[in-house]
């Protein structure tokens, strides 16, 4: 790349912001990051991480490991927010607000492209590659340094215009760019989403355990089965959950509702019943979650998921009963 070319952080902010994107940040890579490294290192030797055996890929503890030669991270958020309210009754099935639309990595991957397209074009030497929730870079971290929001008490961050309601994306570049300053943290003394967790899956403030996580359980966990110190507490959730957002003051305040028409609920995932979900076919969920994130979460996972529920539902209010 040629030395003498520069181009400005407000350029390329400016840039992100046509595109869609509802905050940009950017922040400088100086070589190894000790403390996040030491921190994501000390989580992977508690066992917190699961069977997530991504988590312990180095390039997360060194982002020169992704890109030799990166000098700035440009990360971005995009609001996915609708106020759309999921049904009361134990009938029902809770899904998460991030599965509601359309594939959030499509969304996303469209927009990183552009950005990252532009960027490239500036000068045959610049570099850039993006992610969104596809690579091994710790993008909460990356974020927070970036000053977009800050990395909240129950593991997701928060941003002052959206709260949590964020999917998060970063593009890695070869250009030196003038860096935000890293954000604040504002949880203060609050406690509730760690009260709030019905499997005490927030340890303690910033540390979350994936072994008692529900959203863990019901989007990752392969088993035929869901542990015994899970299945009591789904409280309806079959794909993700959402329980420590929905009490997060912050989210209460600032969530506000997106401009994306893509992130609209396809109107099944507001209201599922666990009934059909407990016997869902193949052909079912592939009419049923179209170019959707929720197909991470494959026909038995569903079926177990929502069984599940069933099963606690069943105990707690009659265990005469008989729904198969």
């Amino acid at each position: 790349m040629d030395q003498n070319y520069v181009t400005s952080s407000s350029i390329v902010k400016e840039k992100a912001r046509e595109l869609g994107f509802h905050e940009v940040g950017i922040a400088a890579v100086n070589g190894v990051e000790n403390t996040e490294a030491q921190r994501l290192q000390a989580w992977i030797s508690w066992g917190y991480h699961a069977e997530m055996e991504w988590m312990k890929y180095p390039q997360r503890q060194d982002i020169s490991l992704v890109m030799p030669d990166v000098r700035s991270l440009i990360s971005v958020a995009l609001n996915y927010y609708t106020p759309d309210q999921r049904p009361e009754g134990e009938e029902y099935a809770k899904i998460s607000r991030y599965g509601w639309g359309r594939d959030y990595h499509k969304v996303m991957h469209k927009k990183l492209k552009a950005l990252t397209t532009w960027l490239e074009s500036l000068n045959a030497g610049i570099k850039a590659r993006y992610y969104a929730d596809t690579g091994p870079v710790q993008d909460k971290v990356w974020a927070q340094r970036a000053g977009i929001g800050w990395i909240a008490k129950n593991g997701n961050l928060i941003t002052t215009g959206y709260g949590s309601w964020v999917f998060l994306g970063e593009v890695l570049t070869n250009l030196e760019l003038e860096s935000d300053r890293p954000h604040t943290e504002h949880c203060g003394s609050c406690t509730r989403c760690l009260e709030a967790c019905p499997t005490d899956a927030i340890t303690q403030p910033y540390i979350v355990d994936a072994n008692r996580c529900i959203a863990y359980h019901t989007i990752e966990n392969r088993a035929e089965t869901l542990p015994e110190t899970i299945s009591p507490h789904l409280q309806g959730w079959v794909a993700g959950c959402d329980i420590c957002q929905d009490v997060c003051p912050w989210n209460q305040r600032f969530s506000q509702t997106t401009d994306v028409p893509d992130f609209q609920p396809y109107p099944a995932n507001i209201a599922p019943h666990l009934i059909e979900l407990a016997n869902i076919s193949k052909e079912e969920w592939d009419q049923r979650f179209p170019a959707s994130a929720l197909r991470r979460i494959k026909p038995e996972m569903f079926r177990r998921n929502a069984r599940a529920n069933l099963d606690a539902s069943q105990l707690k209010n009659d265990p005469e009963s008989n729904y198969f």
